[in-house]
């Protein structure tokens, strides 16, 4: 037979078959379906994180006015269709005791419970209750459903009202109508549009695939540092919650186990770590658990997939029961059942008064799970929630006893006791806490329920100005007598960017307005240390420009450092050759040492901050896994910077000469403070080889590759541009020989974005909001 008659015959036998001719006729995998880089190089640096969560993901797109759609809403009417809804129950999913109320407060509550102060990320302000992984945290079972109820009045009032806002405003409005006078209301969240695949929420991972159960996902193995009670006992940072797919700690104890005390431990760090002190911590739980009661009718072993992992046909709810109708009295969340009151929709201090009054013996539910009901068979007993007529013993749980034996949280609770005004007061304030502390400054609260005040130390206030601001003239004025003061550009440079560098977008705190650079604790911080003789030169240029004004405009500290930085980037670019205006916008204002938490902002202090190439001295003590390369990466993303502002920030910073104590560790140039592409030219020299300076290749010695003579010296924080492929893709762009007009017309755009990134006074609610033209 020839080759001709042998490929007929094949190609007949294929037909016959149903097959391809040449093969292939199976199906493995499409577009995501894993092996992936992640299973491939699970250490690489994931510099595509700065991307997730963009205007690709977002279908209002760019120009959509949050606030301007906000502002159309009626919120009475809103509000009214809410509390209606709160108490019309439906058949599919029927509320306890015919009120949402309580588990409408639930899902508030675990939607801004996330929160942590750390790294400020979490919180209501996204909604990202409603992605992964936060959704389908066992903690967050049923939330879904409570979520699924809101969307006819979502639907209802469009795009002009987030999820993120209906969560918590659908909370406060079940407080109201349970009783509670609520401390206020502000819109002004915007929402995300994908899931968070970055967020570091603890080293313990589950493959849920091979679960029996989906409650395993709860793990705490990983996290702490020593026992529960010792003195080393400790949570990594920059984690709060005491487990993995838990919002705060275990209510049957740590591991379980129904030590009071021990989770009353648990109890301190983790609200500590949510910015919460004792007042706040027992005012929360005490009036959380005023309201509703906790299910636990079913084994979680019969509770089917979270929503993630839910069949198609559930529509993206998860969390199956198959016991009768699966709601209702069948109700599965926690494993614990029942209510810790007589009364459970209505806003009292029976909670403290029972917890208090009784002794409490330990039992389980019907799931299985340790909780607590009165030793007294005649303590007053609680309604079933669907039931009528049919009572039931109140429960406590172990976080919940906890309050009464630990000394501090009692004093806090007999506190509360003898006065129930302050403590409804006291929820009320920690309320309002938890749920906008993400929110950050008062130009982001939206509506007229906005409660600010200057007593909120949390919402890190700044005073009005009441001072004319200054104009163009003054402007140019300004910068004349900066650059006369015989200040460096790279001081300049670096002081600007120090003052800006704290904020992150996480919990929108931090920035350059109100001159805390000037105040403790951050004048106090290591790698601050070079601003001090620059702010002191720059009080020297304000008193002067203020001094017996009689047109009312003056110039604030925080606006003069920034002005200093944008004077030296101007500056520095002439000098390269390029004449190009940085942007700048005054208003400003400068706070006091009054008005500055120094607890809560000591929680900004750097470990790394890669952009002015310091790692602090404790790193090697704190950091366990983590190098400093992804700690520059997760500072790049609290800044709000894509790949390509990460490296165009770093490499006109670095020929600035911003480093934190002026060494030339990265500063790959001969003409300091000119701002060349130098820093991406020798970064890429194939004639330059790198040699670790020390074992553990912490530093580095750059070397002619012919003579081996050394040329600069740098740090992880330099070379990672190089050699990470995606941000030495970008170094290229700028390295050749077009890149230089590119390069200073893109530092600018970038410099001018970090400097406004705390300006919601000027940028308002639009997500890509423009910087000041």
């Amino acid at each position: 037979m020839n080759d001709m008659s042998a490929d007929k015959t094949n190609t007949e036998t294929f037909k016959m078959e149903g097959k391809c001719p040449f093969g292939g006729d199976r199906v493995g995998g499409a577009f995501g379906t894993p092996p992936t880089l992640e299973n491939w190089y699970p250490h690489r640096l994931r510099v595509e994180l700065l991307h997730q969560n963009g205007l690709a993901a977002d279908p209002l797109g760019p120009d959509f006015d949050y606030a301007a759609a906000f502002a159309r809403i009626d919120l009475a009417a809103l509000k009214g269709d809410i509390k209606q809804f709160l108490t019309t129950s439906v058949a599919w999913w029927p509320s306890d005791y015919n009120n949402y109320g309580p588990q409408m407060v639930r899902m508030a509550w675990h939607s801004a419970g996330t929160y942590r102060i750390a790294d400020g990320r979490g919180g209501a302000g996204t909604g990202m209750q409603r992605f992964a992984p936060i959704s389908s945290w066992w903690d967050n079972g049923n939330t879904d459903k409570s979520r699924r109820l809101l969307q006819p009045i979502k639907h209802k009032y469009g795009n002009g009202l987030s999820w993120a806002d209906l969560m918590v405003l659908t909370g406060n409005c079940a407080l109201e109508i349970m009783g509670l006078p609520t401390y206020g209301f502000a819109g002004g969240r915007l929402d995300a549009w994908e899931a968070d695949n970055a967020t570091y929420w603890g080293p313990e991972v589950v493959d849920m695939r091979e679960v029996s159960s989906f409650d395993e996902m709860v793990n705490r193995d990983k996290r702490w540092r020593g026992k529960n009670g010792d003195a080393e006992y400790d949570l990594e940072n920059p984690l709060a919650a005491s487990h993995q797919a838990l919002i705060y700690v275990n209510p049957e104890g740590p591991y379980a186990s129904g030590d009071p005390q021990a989770s009353a431990r648990d109890i301190r760090i983790t609200f500590t770590r949510m910015a919460m002190n004792d007042e706040e911590t027992v005012a929360l739980i005490a009036g959380g658990h005023a309201f509703g009661k906790s299910h636990g009718m079913v084994p979680a072993k019969e509770i089917g997939p979270p929503p993630e992992m839910a069949p198609m046909e559930a529509m993206g709810l998860g969390w199956h029961n198959p016991k009768d109708s699966g709601a209702g009295r069948d109700t599965m969340t926690n494993g614990i059942e029942g209510s810790w009151t007589p009364d459970p929709t209505q806003w009292d201090n029976s909670y403290l008064e029972s917890l208090f009054k009784f002794d409490w013996e330990q039992t389980r539910s019907p799931a299985g799970a340790l909780q607590w009901q009165p030793t007294d068979p005649n303590a007053p007993k609680t309604p079933d929630a669907h039931v009528p007529g049919q009572m039931h013993p109140l429960m406590m749980m172990t976080s919940d006893i906890a309050l009464k034996v630990d000394p501090e949280y009692r004093k806090v609770c007999e506190k509360f006791l003898g006065d129930f005004d302050a403590f409804t007061q006291a929820f009320s304030k920690a309320w309002y806490k938890l749920t906008h502390r993400d929110m950050g400054p008062k130009h982001r609260y939206l509506g007229p329920e906005a409660t600010i005040e200057d007593g909120l130390l949390w919402q890190d206030p700044l005073p009005e100005r009441v001072y004319g601001l200054i104009d163009d003239a003054d402007v140019a004025a300004l910068k004349g007598a900066i650059l006369a003061s015989g200040l460096s550009v790279s001081d300049l440079a670096f002081t600007a960017y120090s003052a800006a560098a704290t904020y992150r977008d996480s919990d929108k705190r931090g920035g350059a307005n109100g001159g805390r650079l000037a105040l403790a604790p951050q004048k106090d911080w290591p790698v601050n240390h070079r601003a001090a003789p620059v702010i002191a030169a720059l009080r020297g240029v304000m008193a002067a420009f203020n001094g017996g004004r009689s047109d009312g405009r003056q110039v604030s500290l925080a606006d003069l450092i920034v002005l200093g930085g944008c004077a030296a980037v101007e500056k520095a670019a002439q000098d390269a050759g390029i004449a190009v205006p940085v942007p700048f916008t005054p208003g400003r204002v400068d706070t006091t040492q009054e008005l500055t938490d120094v607890e809560m902002f000591t929680w900004l202090k750097p470990v790394v901050d890669g952009f002015r190439n310091y790692v602090g001295d404790e790193f090697g003590q704190v950091a366990r896994g983590v190098s400093p390369e992804e700690m520059f990466l997760d500072k790049a993303n609290l800044m709000t910077l894509t790949a390509p502002e990460w490296a165009v920030l770093t490499g006109g910073l670095r020929v600035l000469n911003a480093n934190h104590d002026g060494s030339d560790r990265g500063v790959f140039t001969n003409r300091v403070g000119v701002l060349t592409t130098d820093f991406f030219r020798t970064l890429t020299d194939i004639d330059l080889v790198w040699e670790k300076a020390d074992e553990k290749a912490m530093g580095f010695a750059l070397k002619d590759r012919a003579t081996g003579e050394t040329k600069f010296e740098a740090t992880r924080n330099d070379l990672v541009f190089g050699a990470n492929a995606q941000l030495r893709s970008i170094a290229d762009a700028y390295a050749g020989s077009d890149g230089q007009q590119r390069f200073v017309t893109d530092f600018v755009k970038v410099w001018d974005k970090v400097m406004m990134l705390d300006r919601f006074d000027v940028k308002g609610h639009k997500r890509y909001a423009p910087m000041a033209a």
